[in-house]
């Protein structure tokens, strides 16, 4: 099988199903951004973090994939092959978050991103999700895309979060805490 089919070539490419948009339509942005945010984790987790924390990671680019094949699919397209983010996902995400977060020092104040490479790229992990998940907003006003996926992209952009603060923790690296000046 070829990598190229030269079926973009017109500046167009196939959904799920079988239907064709333009490559800057919202939902092609939406999980191309997707995918850009997995990459951004697999970079992340090249800097070998714990392992609890490296668990978590390979979890959530597993869960990227079906966000992405989520997107790529319109929610008319019926078939067994497609595969949906649903509640169970959030729900485990909020139980990553609570778990971990009561490992961490309270905050207080806004932080700078940063510390370890690890975490910093967690943080920038994180902006990639919020514009992924702003991208999805825009094209849920446009069309359907699932009662799942936005409330999925909030909920992973604050695991995310929580996880730079721990792998800045577990490395001995605190918070840089952000202060008015």
């Amino acid at each position: 099988m070829k990598i190229y089919t030269r079926t973009g070539d017109d500046g167009t490419t196939g959904l799920f199903g079988g239907d064709r948009v333009s490559k800057d339509h919202l939902r092609i942005h939406a999980y191309g951004t997707i995918d850009e945010l997995n990459s951004v984790v697999g970079l992340a987790r090249t800097y070998r973090p714990d392992p609890r924390t490296a668990e978590i990671l390979d979890l959530i680019q597993r869960d990227l994939f079906v966000l992405g094949s989520d997107l790529a699919a319109p929610r008319d397209v019926k078939s067994q092959h497609s595969i949906r983010v649903d509640n169970d996902r959030v729900a485990k995400i909020e139980r990553l978050i609570d778990e971990l977060d009561v490992q961490l020092p309270a905050l207080r104040n806004f932080i700078l991103p940063g510390g370890t490479p690890c975490a910093a790229l967690l943080h920038l992990a994180r902006n990639v999700c919020r514009r992924a998940e702003r991208l999805a907003v825009a094209c849920q006003a446009q069309e359907d895309v699932g009662p799942v996926v936005i409330r999925f992209l909030n909920r992973l952009s604050d695991l995310l979060f929580v996880l730079a603060r721990r792998v800045n923790r577990e490395a001995g690296v605190e918070d840089a805490v952000w202060k008015k000046t």
